[in-house]
């Protein structure tokens, strides 16, 4: 049984105060969505600490102006944006086949949350599943080489509480024979999320990638469009900045150097559940189960392989 992980860090922190006296120059970070919400301030804080980053945005005109943002709020030109749709495969290729450097950090940060009518993609995908996981799998295993060639990277998978509300249901991904539940779909697609973390540390730590996974807590945002807004009570709920500081935390910090596979909140490493508690803390143990995570590796591989005729590493 391994110990669970804390830091000097928890729930009021925020991001800066994660990095302050990190140095981060001359790492390459990738954050997706990083046009809103927590994104913007995950690419402010990796950037302010030295990092050049790199926005994959579906509005490139919405990121170029993040970019610019936060370039003016930190003094230094070392942010940009490229277009990155994560719902489309393609969109995602062509992310891939124009990254040529290594990347040290991957924030798999963008995502949809509970859908109210059932969306599929052009490969009958259900959509927050599509673009919440496929898209981020898709772009870790096509940034594989970049990132061994970092010679030590990590990647995030920005997780949340929905693993609590549903499982990977392998034999119905995409709701075919169950009826449509946008907090179930959206619960499976932050279940698989943790899951891309556990299976990628296992595959990869051996070339010095790690990935952990997260909930970032309760946020305001444009995620809860689709929920009547945030209905967290206000002592649970967090800024921006310190809905950051747990991605920072995995995404930067010394203090996790050589740790993957494992899944924090509130910058540490959360209690693993078998029944959702009132609260909505910690994180299912079907969300972290490493046999769940390899058989969601190999099906996510063959759906791509059907689709583009490649498979996942």
């Amino acid at each position: 049984m391994t110990t669970r992980i804390n830091t000097p860090f928890g729930f009021a922190s925020t991001a800066d105060e994660v990095l302050a006296g990190v140095d981060l120059t001359g790492k390459r970070a990738v954050i997706t969505g990083g046009a809103a919400g927590i994104g913007v301030e995950t690419a402010r804080s990796l950037a302010a600490a030295g990092a050049e980053v790199v926005l994959g945005v579906r509005r490139l005109a919405a990121g170029e102006q993040a970019a610019a943002d936060i370039a003016a709020s930190i003094g230094a030109d070392r942010v940009s944006a490229r277009e990155l749709d994560l719902a489309d495969q393609d969109s995602v290729r062509r992310f891939v086949a124009g990254w040529d450097q290594p990347l040290h950090i991957l924030v798999n940060n963008a995502g949809i949350m509970a859908l109210p009518e059932l969306e599929r993609t052009a490969e009958g995908w259900e959509m927050q599943f599509a673009t919440n996981f496929m898209g981020h799998f898709a772009l870790t295993v096509g940034l594989h080489d970049a990132l061994a060639a970092a010679g030590g990277a990590r990647v995030v998978s920005v997780s949340s509480s929905g693993n609590l509300f549903s499982p990977v249901i392998f034999d119905d991904l995409h709701f075919a024979f169950r009826p449509y539940d946008p907090l179930l779909a959206y619960g499976q697609s932050k279940s698989a999320e943790a899951l891309l973390a556990v299976e990628a540390t296992r595959r990869w730590s051996g070339e010095g990638i790690h990935a952990n996974a997260l909930n970032p807590g309760a946020i305001a945002t444009g995620l809860q469009k689709h929920t009547g807004g945030l209905r967290t009570p206000k002592e649970r709920q967090k800024t921006p900045q310190q809905g950051a500081a747990t991605s920072v935390l995995l995404a930067a910090s010394p203090l996790l150097d050589g740790v993957g596979g494992r899944y924090f909140e509130d910058c540490a490493e959360a209690a693993v559940v078998t029944e959702r508690p009132a609260d909505y803390t910690g994180v299912a143990a079907y969300a972290v189960d490493p046999g769940n995570a390899e058989r969601l590796w190999n099906v996510a591989s063959d759906l791509i392989s059907h689709r583009v005729g490649t498979t996942g590493r």
